[in-house]
């Protein structure tokens, strides 16, 4: 499949609404909650105009100069190979890393980045969902027990149609969210025009007067604030399935006028009735269409939760392929995007840990608190790659790396502090799965390590097996074995098991890796080296979007002379049980760690789609 890099991709109509719909669904429905949220912490003794006024400041500003100056400005540009996202970016950033360390600690940023993502992606779709259904208590108290339930299966119903993939429901995904933005930018609007002196909130003389008379309680409001610019990674992250132009344009020309038009209609609200605070989303609305915007809301909602999902799908698959995550299921739902995956024990887990927080938090104010340190923590690691990104990939001057990114990285920490300071009323959430699956990661990525240094140590060296094969007087039959080995220049402990036991090797001998780039796709796929007669050694690489499959690879071989029967060929895999060494180079916690996470990871066979007939699995016990 082509892939047209993302700066090059054209602005179609069909990628503008496209972009609607997956891209701005997150950020697009901050409005529900994202005001009465912020305001909820000066209620108490009512709420006075200027606080109004410098609230609405604050979110004004926060969208200009998070989303629009860093995202759609900068970030767009710091594209890997045409796509985006945290761990594309740090496969970039660990490119131009001049040392070991440097690249270690660029992966730790990133590793860091990713599990705050998928704390986020299990807190969007339970507080999108709950908000929308909120706006039924608006219509009528009499809904008030009705809310949970009715997210509930909602949110039910979305995770568990998502084996079907998203390319059906995509179709429609676009023109509604274009129909929710022209509704909430209209409903702003007409409440705009009637309170026309709440447009003085454009100035940020008004968000710095605000801040400084509240100081810490200003600070604490940064972390509600956020809520209006969450979704902002998601305008990177979804760079590659959009292209670049279509997400500045959708920005400028619809999203941003809309969002802002709907803070300013409900801050102007606010100013001619305070007791709108109850909920001045729905209150924007006359009441006979309340009942159709809930509607539009919740299916706003779902499309902006689906977004969220297939954005931890695609996170989960890259993890996997840079080694930091044990092989997943990945299902690929549609047959010509390539994008589009299901990973059935990823969509599991999320979908337990929605329903446990809506059960826990019951409504979208206390989930708040909950929401914002996973954004913003991605927000940090984000902006800390772009420093040494822009710096070597793209030349610039340290002196204007500092210029444009130090102040947006002080933005981004003060966001992430003034959330941090809610993690007793629910940011231990996000928190605490963050750490677990930062844990998880590291776990894997040391246990693999220490592997592949242990396999190393206990191998031969090919040369010396290929320099030893003629005088050896092994017998050879027929057929083809194809060994599968991590070690490109060390003898696969499944071949020197097969020598022991059987004291044969086949006619034709095939060493097969598999290596994981740093790149996005790969064009020049298979490297092939003849080692001795009928013995070849085929390295296939791969990118961090794509999906091995090892028998149509090998098939290929045939186009540049090697005959490769499908039917004749053996698979010959090492299935390393874990031990402890005498001297354990890992904690005991780890190491147990390590060893549910391989038991767990899916089989070799179906991850690089071997014919599970064709397969000889040779057990190995490995001590680290």
């Amino acid at each position: 499949m082509s892939h047209t890099p993302a700066a090059e991709r054209p602005v179609t109509l069909a990628a503008l609404i496209g972009v609607l719909g997956v891209v701005y669904g997150d950020i697009g429905t901050s409005p529900l909650y994202a005001l009465r949220a912020s305001l909820l912490h000066f209620s108490a003794d009512g709420i006075e105009r200027w606080e109004v006024l410098g609230l609405l400041s604050l979110i004004f500003w926060a969208l200009v100069l998070t989303v629009t100056v860093k995202y759609v400005l900068f970030m767009l540009r710091a594209d890997n190979r045409g796509e985006g996202g945290i761990l594309a970016l740090m496969a970039l950033a660990q490119r131009h890393a001049r040392s070991e360390r440097g690249r270690w600690i660029v992966a730790l940023i990133g590793i860091a980045g990713a599990s705050l993502f998928f704390g986020d992606g299990i807190i969007t779709p339970a507080i999108s969902v709950l908000s929308a259904v909120e706006g039924l208590k608006v219509i009528s108290p009499a809904f008030e027990d009705a809310v949970v339930p009715i997210a509930l299966v909602i949110l039910l119903a979305l995770f568990l149609v998502q084996y079907r993939g998203t390319g059906s429901m995509g179709a429609i995904f676009g023109p509604i969210c274009a129909l929710w933005f022209a509704v909430i930018g209209l409903l702003g609007l007409i409440e705009v025009v009637q309170e026309p002196e709440v447009l003085v909130a454009l100035l940020p003389t008004y968000a710095i007067n605000f801040c400084l008379h509240y100081h810490l309680a200003a600070f604490i409001a940064f972390g509600s604030v956020v809520l209006a610019v969450t979704g902002a990674e998601a305008l990177y992250a979804d760079m590659g399935h959009f292209g670049r132009k279509p997400i500045q344009l959708a920005w400028v020309a619809l999203v941003l006028p809309a969002l802002a038009l709907n803070y300013f209609g409900q801050g102007a609200l606010l100013l001619s009735n305070p007791a709108a605070i109850e909920n001045p989303f729905f209150l924007l609305a006359p009441e006979w269409l309340r009942l159709p915007l809930v509607v539009l809301a919740t299916m706003a909602t779902i499309i902006a939760s689906q977004a969220m999902i297939s954005g931890a799908f695609s996170i989960a698959r890259q993890c996997v392929q840079m080694g930091f995550l044990p092989r997943l299921t990945v299902q690929h739902t549609s047959e010509t995007e390539q994008g589009q995956i299901y990973l059935p024990q990823l969509n599991m887990m999320m979908l337990i840990g929605v329903v446990i927080l809506v059960l826990e938090f019951k409504n979208s104010d206390s989930l708040a608190a909950a929401y914002g340190l996973a954004v913003t923590g991605t927000f940090v690691c984000t902006s800390c790659l772009a420093l040494l990104v822009f710096r070597r990939a793209y030349g610039w001057s340290w002196v204007l790396v500092l210029a444009v990114f130090g102040p947006l990285l002080l933005i981004d920490l003060a966001f992430f502090v003034s959330t941090a300071l809610k993690i007793p009323e629910g940011g231990y959430v996000p928190l605490i799965l963050g750490i677990v699956i930062f844990t998880l990661m590291l776990t894997w990525r040391r246990g693999r390590d220490l592997l592949f240094a242990r396999f190393r140590q206990d191998s031969l060296p090919l040369k010396s097996f290929l320099a030893r094969l003629p005088q050896s007087r092994t017998l050879r039959v027929p057929g083809i074995a194809v060994f599968m080995t991590s070690q490109a220049d060390f003898v696969p402990g499944a071949l020197l098991h097969n020598l022991k036991h059987n004291k044969v090797l086949h006619q034709r001998v095939l060493f097969v890796t598999v290596m994981n780039e740093d790149i996005p796709r790969v064009e020049d796929r298979r490297e092939v080296t003849e080692l001795a007669p009928d013995i070849h050694r085929v390295i296939l690489r791969y990118g961090f979007l794509e999906s091995p499959n090892l028998p149509k690879e090998l098939e290929a071989l045939r186009d540049i002379g090697i005959p490769f029967e499908p039917m004749q060929a053996s698979y010959f895999l090492g299935r390393e049980t874990v031990v402890a060494a005498a001297v354990p180079k890992m904690p005991r916690w780890r190491q147990w760690l390590f060893t549910i996470m391989s038991r767990n990871a899916l089989p070799a066979t179906e991850f690089f789609r071997i014919p599970s007939d064709r397969v000889v699995e040779l057990g190995v016990r490995v001590a680290i």
